[in-house]
């Protein structure tokens, strides 16, 4: 069966020019005729290309400021006419409807409008009418027309009018009509979250116009997608493609080095997701060294990230450690020549950017949602439970601790001294396990553990952890308290010149 159409009438209407020159040239070569409206008939005409203004086939001007411009039978009959169908040929020819083939729109910038801080009026004109119900009706008679909804898909038009003389295929058709629902779904859902940060109606809407195919998923066996645009975020200045792990540990990174935003040099090492290092010191190198001297062993095919400048010295010791991927703000020029003499290392440069300010999964046949946990630990949310008040040092070793904790899978436990990660228990069914694990892994690395804190995401139902920590060495604990049992744990602390605060605010993490 032959599905090849040859294209004899298009309508363009665009709000963005840049590429459509040699379109609309290949298009007048092929003996098409051009419909159009105002900026763009304008455009083609400086071209010396004969256009024939859509007012002059719907008798009615552009009107209400531009906002209904093609909104007209003899336009949207053209495009939706059924060419196999005798009824709507017939009605076409009574009312003297052309026939349109390809509709080349697309839309007014409404997200980059937004983004811009625009007044809302300026925002509500920004939403477009004609140009979206142009594209979904092309998009809706793929077997006739072929509709181009993007900038982006220019390059593949041209392509396909050239190859074929200007003869489309059905597939080609279906192709672009699918990109074009695409497109308007996209549009919709980004109108929709706007105007849905006041009316808050409890729906989930997501929509991201950039992907990327991975190497693979999680494992080699799965398929794996990006969706999304990682420039926003970091400059890629060497290395190979991020995988799909490497995004999840990045992402955990990026979100641990926010807490030390603007804080003294602080370096972390992360290994799937949590921090097996992290260190806050006078340099950035002396970070890094007891960072990696928290766990140098996890370290090895880390993510390493810093929250300033990594300088030479710096680079030249993580030059000896192999690891995935290097992030930081920026980087000396002899820092990055050192860096880069890894040929796979990933180098990142993190941009300033406001991250989402919510988390969505996948669970059973649905989607979870929930706000982030934005909530760091501050002093002044330290509730004092023992009778013996933590030193400074100790209160800035617990919100150190905190910072860590909140970022660590639950259930957990995270040991600090001297604003250093000594060891941290992960992902424990027990958080006696994970408090044993932290006391075993700080032990085995050199870690002496007297005068050292312990923060815990959730409260202690028993006594047992701070009797545990208290016989290894930790002097000061931080917790959310909630118990029923609370007074246990507090009164062994009591006990035992151990210090205790509670925050009120459990940090699970899953």
């Amino acid at each position: 069966m032959n599905t090849l159409k040859k294209v004899k009438s298009a309508l363009i209407s665009v709000f963005h020019k840049d590429g459509l020159e040699p379109i609309v040239k290949k298009l007048n070569e092929l003996g098409v005729t051009l419909y159009s409206t105002g900026g763009t008939e304008n455009f083609i005409r400086d071209l010396g290309i004969d256009v024939v203004p859509v007012e002059s086939l719907t008798s009615y001007p552009s009107i209400l400021g531009g906002r209904v411009k093609t909104l007209h039978p003899k336009v949207f009959g053209g495009i939706l006419g059924r060419r196999d169908n005798e009824s709507d040929l017939e009605q076409l020819g009574t009312y003297e409807i052309p026939e349109i083939d390809v509709v080349i729109v697309d839309l007014y910038p409404f997200e980059k409008t937004v983004a811009g801080g625009a007044a809302e009026q300026d925002i509500i004109e920004k939403i477009d009418i004609g140009g979206i119900s142009l594209i979904r009706a092309a998009a809706k008679n793929f077997k006739d027309v072929i509709c181009v909804s993007s900038m982006k898909q220019y390059d593949d038009f041209l392509e396909i009018l050239s190859k074929d003389n200007g003869n489309i295929s059905l597939e080609q058709r279906k192709l672009f009509a699918a990109k074009a629902f695409s497109v308007s779904s996209h549009y919709d859902t980004a109108i929709f979250k706007y105007l849905n940060l006041e009316a808050k109606e409890e729906e989930f809407r997501e929509s991201f116009d950039q992907s990327s195919q991975l190497r693979y998923g999680e494992n080699p066996h799965q398929k794996g997608y990006f969706y999304g645009n990682l420039e926003d975020l970091f400059d890629k200045l060497h290395g190979k493609e991020l995988s799909y792990n490497n995004l999840l540990d990045v992402d955990a990174a990026v979100n641990l080095m926010n807490e030390f935003k603007g804080e003294a040099p602080t370096f972390a090492i992360l290994k799937h997701n949590n921090a097996c290092g992290l260190a806050q010191r006078s340099t950035i190198e002396e970070a890094y060294k007891d960072a990696l001297a928290g766990d140098p062993v996890s370290a090895f095919g880390g993510i390493l990230i810093s929250n300033t400048t990594i300088n030479e010295k710096t680079a030249e010791e993580i030059h000896k450690l192999f690891c995935e991927v290097v992030i930081a703000p920026s980087y000396t020029d002899k820092a990055l020549d050192i860096l880069k003499g890894k040929k796979n290392r990933i180098i990142l440069v993190q941009k300033e950017i406001t991250l989402p300010d919510s988390n969505y999964r996948t669970a059973l046949n649905g989607v979870l949602v929930q706000e982030k946990d934005n909530i760091t630990d501050q002093k002044s949310d330290l509730k004092q439970a023992t009778k013996l008040q933590p030193g400074d040092e100790e209160t800035n070793d617990l919100l150190f601790a905190s910072k860590i904790c909140k970022h660590t899978k639950s259930n957990t436990i995270v040991l600090a001294k001297n604003k250093q990660l000594c060891a941290s228990g992960t992902g424990q069914t027990s958080r006696v396990d994970a408090l044993n694990q932290a006391i075993a892994k700080a032990n085995h690395f050199g870690f002496d553990l007297n005068g050292a804190v312990m923060a815990s995401d959730a409260f202690f139902p028993f006594p047992d952890c701070v009797e545990i920590a208290g016989k290894a060495g930790i002097t000061s604990v931080i917790q959310p308290g909630g118990s029923i049992k609370d007074q246990l744990s507090v009164d062994y602390c009591d006990d035992h010149q151990m210090s205790m605060v509670m925050t009120g605010t459990r940090h699970f993490k899953h």
